[in-house]
This record gives structure tokens, sequence and C-alpha cells, in this order.
């Protein structure tokens, strides 16, 4: 407890009628004191000091409080503003004075206490309002400053809230950080940079700026709410693709909305199988939760399915959201769905969609580790942590059980809460428990990565509410883009056969490379395994190294059926090792084609599933569609002599058919046209038998040109390039005559060298 004075001495309201101890006090007060309207914090209140005002004694006693290591709050008044003499007595004290008071809820029932910080400190000052000569001054008639608790250092009491100010140039450049989508911990960092402080000593703290950005957001919360479902409308109207769903409350205030956009119902009309439903985060613009479904296309990209923002989180909240959008995607429900350690979503899911198999993220538990287990564990938290890594990626559950039970014997997690609650939901989580169904990779530390990254870009567009759809719609077009960049360099890259086994050859023409590459790892592991016939159609499949285990393969050749205990084609699309190491074994040299999922072949694709019923498509949509029907143009015809000439001969025509259409009265500048001035390079496949090298499509505008093809060998062994035809002249695409006499592709300007031919 602090040592000081304790003066206590109460005066008369009018400043007439004093008791005689007050008038006393006054006059050993010198006569030449001065009104204190300086707030130095060498000065210590006393009694008979004066104020010009009630704001100037709060921060004096304010400054005196942060020097001594507390803060102050207004406590009681004696009168009241624009009543009578207006308010004539006014205490300040310290801010753990009182004590807390429990207050019933409107239904009767007790409100949840949160801890509180008042002691019933007495430390106080008093002042009180008297006129000498019709001039008003305040004057301090009581004053103590024992405390009943300890006080706070120096660099301690500045994070009371009290002192935890923003001053009006801070609050400006936040709001700018705000608009260019910094995260608050990036803004405070910058601030201290700025500032050129230590780290944590700016005057306020994250909750101080998270509270104004708060604030900026609350100024017009109902207009706003308006004006976004007002700008929901105006995208219906220009696109009636476009779905949104919004709830309104008893006040007649938005509770919750959720929308998506024509591509992203397209995208999970092809890939809308395993979906990621985020709910971790809350928008930072706007009191609300946000909730993201995404999902992974054939190239392994982030796509994106839809967004809600909830007002609240519950049951009754996430099952509006998970009704919303199965409206959107017309009653499909997803296969699988992933989402965080939430019971709430897990019973609303179970009721929304009982066909889907619901799983938590295993890193949003992993998480929660540090806090649940460090403490209680001590020395041997890494390496309990090591074991349940080691336990969540067994193949068999019975592996599972037996391992989980031995694990909890020898750490002494019996009674432990969080393992009892974990090994209750261990269906939702564990992976021997998930390896049956079919989540295309979504639990894997790299996709995790990318849906994280994808969602912060959410985060990052701090705006206000009605602007909120825009800017997601914004970072989804803008994602489309490099990423419509990526998978078309992905499939044109060169692709690379490891192993020289034809069912390598096989692959490399059927799936994407994402998936193509994803199988190569596992056949070029497949050797290091043996393959034991145990039973009729039964393999024991083990790795080189081992004595005794290894996984099950079943395999039924006249049905084209296989399956292996690891369950890695059910979990992820993509034939084991132990699978194709039994192929090999037994001389099948392709995969059939139920083992080649749709969604990781390279024709899969929503770019290729035409735009029905859509008649106000923007340019970026038309453009990209395009690009993705030359490039799917350009593979499938350099396979064979026949699908080159045709494709040349059909080309020729369609822009002839193109320059007899009217141009568009915009210049090229007014399009928002989304493509690439640099060339796109077809793939080169390297094998033993020789090298398709890739040739370039030019900018549309162009003329098509195509490099030589070095052409590769047939199957019987005889050169193919040599049944070529060799005119020095230009040639037709339906090569029988010179390309100057074809009515077809007269005036088109296409000569030899436009088809590749010289």
């Amino acid at each position: 407890m602090s040592k000081g004075a304790s003066l206590v001495l109460d005066s008369s309201e009018n400043g007439t009628d004093l008791s005689q101890d007050d008038i006393g006090t006054i006059e050993e007060t010198p006569e030449e004191s001065i009104l204190s309207r300086q707030t130095s914090v060498n000065l210590v209140p006393f009694i008979g000091q004066r104020f010009v005002s009630q704001e100037a004694a709060y921060e004096f006693y304010c400054s005196f409080a942060k020097q001594c290591g507390f803060s102050i709050r207004r406590h009681r008044t004696r009168g009241k503003d624009g009543v009578g003499r207006g308010v004539t007595r006014r205490d300040f004290t310290c801010h753990r004075g009182g004590y807390p008071q429990i207050k019933p809820s409107d239904d009767g029932k007790m409100q949840r206490n949160r801890k509180s910080s008042r002691c019933g400190c007495q430390a106080y000052m008093r002042i009180v309002k008297r006129a000498d000569f019709d001039v008003p001054e305040w004057r301090v008639t009581g004053f103590s400053n024992i405390h009943n608790h300890e006080l706070l250092k120096s660099n301690e009491v500045r994070l009371l809230p009290a002192y935890c100010t923003i001053s009006p140039d801070d609050k400006s450049r936040i709001c700018m950080f705000a608009k260019a989508g910094m995260s608050v911990r990036q803004m405070l960092r910058l601030m201290e940079l700025e500032k050129g402080i230590k780290l944590g000593c700016l005057p306020f703290t994250e909750i101080d700026v998270r509270n104004l950005l708060q604030s900026f957001r609350n100024v017009d919360r109902d207009n706003d709410a308006i004006d976004l479902i007002a700008m929901c409308k105006r995208l219906k109207d220009e696109n009636h693709n476009f779905k949104y769903e919004f709830k309104i409350d008893s006040n007649n205030r938005l509770e919750h909305i959720a929308w998506s956009y024509a591509s992203s119902i397209q995208l999970y009309e092809s890939f809308g199988d395993a979906v990621v439903f985020d709910t971790t985060h809350r928008l930072d613009a706007y009191d609300m939760l946000l909730g993201i479904w995404l999902g992974v296309d054939n190239h392994g990209m982030t796509c994106f399915f839809g967004c809600a923002l909830l007002r609240d989180e519950n049951i009754q909240s996430f099952s509006w959201a998970l009704k919303a959008f199965l409206s959107f995607t017309e009653g499909k429900a997803p296969q699988t769905m992933l989402t965080d350690h939430n019971m709430w979503l897990k019973e609303a899911i179970a009721v929304e969609m009982p066909e889907t198999k619901h799983a938590f993220c295993i890193w949003h538990i992993i998480a929660k580790f540090s806090d649940w287990f460090s403490v209680l564990l001590g020395s041997h938290y890494d390496e309990w942590k090591a074991e349940f890594h080691r336990l969540y990626n067994l193949e068999l559950v019975e592996d599972f059980e037996e391992g989980w039970g031995l694990m909890v014997d020898k750490y002494g997690l019996h009674a432990n809460k969080h393992i009892v609650s974990l090994y209750s939901l261990r269906t939702f989580w564990a992976l021997p428990f998930l390896r049956c169904y079919f989540f295309v990779g979504l639990t894997s530390t790299s996709q995790s990565e990318f849906i994280n990254a994808f969602i912060q870009r959410f985060l990052g567009a701090q705006s206000q509410l009605d602007r909120f759809v825009e800017h997601v719609s914004d970072i989804v077009e803008f994602n489309d883009r490099p990423g419509s960049k990526q998978k078309m360099q992905r499939k044109l890259q060169k692709v690379c056969l490891k192993t020289g086994s034809p069912i390598e050859s096989h692959a490399a023409t059927m799936l994407t490379p994402y998936a193509f590459n994803k199988l190569q790892d596992e056949l070029v592991l497949a050797p290091q395994y043996a393959s034991f016939l145990v039973d009729e159609g039964c393999f024991q499949v083990r790795h080189h190294t081992q004595m005794d285990g290894g996984c099950k393969v079943f395999w039924v050749p006249c049905q084209e059926h296989m399956s292996c205990s690891c369950r890695l084609f059910e979990f992820s699309g993509i034939l084991c090792r132990h699978i194709l190491r039994v192929m090999s074994n037994n001389n099948c040299f392709h995969i059939p084609d139920q083992y080649v999922p749709a969604r990781w072949r390279s024709t899969c694709s929503s770019s290729a599933i035409p735009f029905r019923g859509t008649t106000s498509r923007d340019h970026s949509e038309r453009i990209q569609f395009l690009e993705s029907m030359a490039s799917t143009l350009v593979m499938e015809s350099i396979e064979t002599e026949e699908r080159l000439g045709a494709a040349c001969e059909q080309m020729s025509m369609v822009l002839s058919r193109i320059k007899t259409l009217p141009r568009s009265t915009h210049g090229v500048n007014d399009i928002a046209y989304n493509y690439q001035s640099d060339s796109l390079i077809l793939p080169e496949v390297d094998d033993a038998d020789g090298i398709i090298h890739g040739f370039t499509i030019a900018n549309p505008h162009d003329s098509i040109t195509l490099a030589k093809l070095k052409e590769r060998r047939a199957r019987d062994g005889v050169d193919i390039s040599r049944k070529r035809r060799h005119i020095s002249g230009p040639l037709c695409g339906q090569y029988e005559h010179d390309a100057s006499d074809c009515s077809t592709m007269a005036g088109d300007n296409l000569n030899g060298d436009a088809l590749g031919y010289s």
C-alpha cells in the first residue's frame, strides 16, 4: 500500500456558507495562489487548489495519477447540468475504487460476471464549485492518495485504458492503412518504425486500434446494410447467374447475407466434390463472422465457391448459411467438407448436409496444443506431440486405437478433458478414419497454406460493408487471372517421363500436370516395394527393408477392380505405389478408366462447360472461355497429322467468318482484354522414342504461327515424318491443293508461314 496524504474536507455547494473548517483551510492558502491550469506531474493536489473548470481539474489529477501509477475516473456529482445551479460538486476516484455490481438481465437471469479490477480503493479528489466576484471557479475540498492495491510502474501504467489515446493524426493514418488492406499488427509495426520507438511502446494497443476500426463501421450501420442489399440486387440484374440470400431480423436490420458469383457456381459444378468451409475469422471492417467456401480444381489451384457474413456464431446462423449455399448449388451438397474445430458448425452440417462427410482441419486443432498441453506435459511436450503426429498419420484404424491407448497410458492423460474430447471426435480428424473419403488433398500442409493465403486477401479488404461484395469480386477475378495463366503454363509445361513405364506414358496423356506429378511420385517409389501373392486376388506389398507387415492390395483383373488398405486412391484420387507395383508385376500397362477420376483429367474444366442461359457475359469471362477453347484445340490437334489438318482447315474458316462481322465501336483499349502478349509454349514430352518440341501461339490479332514439329515415331517403328507430303508452296488445310487457289483461304492473308510450313 502506498503512503500519501489523506486530507478530507467537505464544503457546501454555493461557496457562501462554508463550514468553519473549510474557511480556515482556505484562509491558510496564500492569497497569491493562482488558478491551476497546468498539468505538471511535479505538483500534488492540495486542499484549496483552484481550477477554472472541471476539465482542468480532471486533467491535472489525471497527470498526477499517471505519475503515481494509477488512472482515474469520474465518480459522484451533485447537481445536474442545465438544472438550477448545475453541477456543484464532482468526485474523481481511483479506477479501482468501488466494487463490481451484479446486474440481472431482462429475463431475470443473472448475467455472466466478468472479472473486475475494482477493489474498493479510497483514493480520490473532490472539487466544489463556488463563485467569487461572480467569477465561477472550482476548488479542491477533499483529497486522499492512500491505495489498497499495488501501483503500476511507468512502463505498465501507459497500458491502462485511460492512457491509451490515439491522436487525430494517428487515427487518419490507421484509416488509410485499413483502406490499403493492412492488418492491425502490420499497422502497429509500421507506426512504430515511423515514430522510431521500441516494439510495443505506442501509446495505444492492438485492441484500441480494433475498437477504432469498429467505431468507423458503426457510424451508419443500417444504411450500410441497405446499400449492400441494393448492390447485390444490381449485380443480380447485370448477371442473373449471380446468387445471393439475406435475412433481416425483427428490428429490420441485416442479420445474415451470403452470395456467390456465376463463375464460382461453374467451378463448383466441376470441383465441388470436396469443400473447405472456413469460419475462423471475423471481418474487421464490419462486426460479422466471415465464412468462405473454397475448393481445389484439377490443376491444384484454390477456387472460390461462395461467401457469407453472419451476425452470430451459433447453430442457427450456420444452418442458415448452409441452406443458402445449397440454394446456390441447386441442392448439390459436397461429398466431403473440411471445417475448423467448431461444434456448432458440426451440428449444423449434420442436419443440413447429412450425406456429406464432415471433418475437422487438423491444423486448427494442433494450434491449440500449446495452451492445452505444454504446461501439463512440460519437458515431455515435444515428445508427446511427435507421437500424436505419428498416430494421426497411421493407415489402419486398429493401429490407431492401439497406439492411442498406449499414448494415454504413457503420459497419464486418462482424465484430461481435451484428450477425452479428441478421442470422442476421432472420426472427424484422425486420418485412419478419413482415408476412405475423398478429400482431394485438402488436409495437406501445402493446401492449407494456399487456402489461408487466399483468405488473407479477404481479411485485408477493409471497407464499408456495402463495398465488400465488390471487393470480394475483385479478389476472385484477380485470383482467376494469374490462376488461368498458371493453369495454362502447367498445361503447356514440359512433361518428363522418369520411369519409362507404359503406365506413366498413359497417365501423361490423361491427367493434368498437377495430378500427373502426384501419380509420378508414386510410380518412382513403386519399385522399392515387393509384392507377394497371399491369396487369389490378394497381394501383400511392403517395402524391401521390411520383413513383415505392409499393405494389402486386392485386384480382380477381369473386372478391373483394384483397392489397397492404404486408401490413397479413395482419399486423393491418385493410385498408390502399392497398386502400381502389383500392376507392373502383373503386366498391366494402362490405368483403367475408373481409376482416372474425371476431376483430375486434363479435359475436366469448368471453362469447357458452355455458359447456358448467359446473355450479359462480361468481356473477361468471354476471353477466358475463348482462351480455354484455344488451348484445348491446340493440345488435341497436335496428336496426329489428321487432327492437325482438320484444325487448320476449321481455324481458317472461323477466321474468315469472324472477319466478315462488324468491328466494335469501342477502341481496343476500351475492352477489358485479359490476354497476355507473351506467347504460349506447348508441352515438350521427353521419352525414349523421341521429342515433341513446343510451338507457339502468338497474339490472337496476329496470324497463327506454328513452329516445326518433330514427329513422334509410330509404335511400329516407322517414322511418321517420312509420310508427310513435302510441297514447296503453301498448302490448304485439306492438303490437296495450293493455298493460292483455295477459295476457303482466299483473302485471309494466310500463307505458308502462317500455317507453320515452309
